[in-house]
């Protein structure tokens, strides 16, 4: 029986993490580092934490959005915080409800940094390089990358974005940027046998690599290693998964991950992006086809079929989704039906070994100057959890690196999620 027969077939295997005691969660989590993988998955724009996660007993919440309130009887329950605060996830979020009763879903509320930014390029640039204060440098995933025992894959990162992420911008790591598998290929002007002949003499040509001569033997260096990676991401274009995939950008992105799985190309962490949330006007989010609703709708199916497309073959314990916006919106909703850039939202993170359930607490919406869960005059939610805590705990129990080092300081104590 191989393991991922084993896995398969044994439900119980997926248990280890959520029930057993500690030390023997910890002692399963570390013999897997080497075959894990990350997949960081990013919502563009600034995702409405309350909308996701809906406070629908809070009266402010009703009170301060009075069209974008999402009713009480429509939200899907996942229980309580700490604070006893009852919570629902988004309607459409049918299928990550699914996932959160089944404990493979982790919701950490309210995170961010202080005095948080409500620029799109600042935001997404202190997210990505884990420094609030300087965001020029290399991003945390990249540094993760840099430290990797060398020779590193040249397939170690992916980003399934035409642009790389500075999260994935390393000092000697280089990061392909592969939207498309299927279009990754060796291009010639020529077909059949021709086409195979102008490959074989590039690569020959590539293979020198001339000690006096640096930069040559730099170029040739980094065209080996692409040719080196035609063959495995061709494996990626031809998967067949055994569900089926929504027809969209984002679902479309997942599935070639899962593809990058099942054929064991190396690739230990994922870059996934989707875009839209930045809703200024028309949110629309109990609509049925209203922006907000749609986002939901086609997240909950991207993730649903990853979900049940990596259980099914075997991959779910190996596999962590970690899931964030550069920040939140604001309360209130403003006189375009929308709302504006904000503070603290949400992360969440799926996998087989994750600790599933809601952390930290919901904030308090009266408008009050006491109110400690809010700020910038009661107009925005304050964090509570550092999301540089969440990376850590994804650095050190996860990646098996070095979270001290990588984070440049220690951000220990985060939610135990893993």
């Amino acid at each position: 029986m191989t393991r991922r027969d084993f896995v398969r077939g044994g439900v119980a295997a997926f248990t280890v993490g959520f029930a057993a005691p500690r030390f023997l969660s910890d002692l399963a989590i570390a013999q897997g580092q080497s075959r894990r993988n990350l997949v960081v998955l990013y919502l563009s724009g600034g995702n409405d934490a309350l909308s996701t996660l809906i406070p629908y007993t809070d009266p402010q919440y009703f009170a301060r959005r009075p069209t974008l309130a999402v009713p009480a009887a429509n939200v899907l329950q996942v229980g309580s915080d700490s604070a006893g605060r009852p919570l629902g996830l988004h309607p459409r979020l049918a299928g990550m409800r699914s996932i959160f009763n089944a404990g493979r879903l982790a919701i950490v509320q309210r995170t961010g940094y202080p005095n948080s930014s409500r620029s799109h390029f600042e935001g997404t640039d202190i997210w990505s390089t884990a420094d609030p204060v300087s965001t020029k440098g290399t991003g945390w995933l990249g540094r993760y990358l840099d430290r990797l025992p060398s020779p590193v894959d040249p397939l170690a990162g992916w980003s399934t974005v035409r642009e790389l992420p500075r999260t994935l911008l390393s000092r000697t790591v280089g990061v392909p940027a592969i939207p498309d598998a299927a279009s990754y290929a060796f291009l010639s002007p020529n077909g059949g046998a021709d086409a195979t002949f102008a490959r074989q003499s590039a690569l020959r040509i590539a293979s020198h690599l001339p000690v006096d001569q640096p930069h040559l033997a730099f170029v040739n260096a980094t065209s080996q290693a692409a040719f080196a990676t035609l063959d495995r991401v061709g494996q990626v274009a031809a998967y067949r998964p055994t569900v089926t995939y929504p027809n969209n950008g984002l679902a479309l992105a997942l599935r070639a991950v899962a593809g990058a799985m099942v054929n064991q190309i190396g690739t230990r962490v994922f870059w996934v992006q989707t875009g839209g949330f930045d809703t200024h006007a028309g949110q629309g989010t109990n609509a049925a086809n209203g922006t907000y609703a749609n986002l939901m709708g086609a997240l909950d199916g991207a993730l649903s079929a990853f979900y049940a497309d990596l259980v099914n073959q075997g991959l779910l314990g190996d596999t962590l989704v970690l899931q964030f916006s550069e920040f939140s919106r604001r309360i209130d909703e403003n006189g375009s039906q929308g709302t504006d850039h904000g503070a603290a939202g949400i992360m969440l993170a799926m996998g087989g070994a994750v600790r599933g359930g809601i952390y930290g607490t919901a904030p308090d919406l009266r408008p009050t100057a006491d109110n400690p869960t809010l700020e910038n005059a009661t107009r925005d939610v304050r964090f509570e959890t550092d999301f540089r805590s969440v990376y850590a705990t994804v650095i050190d129990r996860w990646l098996g690196g070095d979270a001290n080092g990588i984070l440049g300081g220690n951000f220990g104590g985060g939610p135990a999620i893993l």
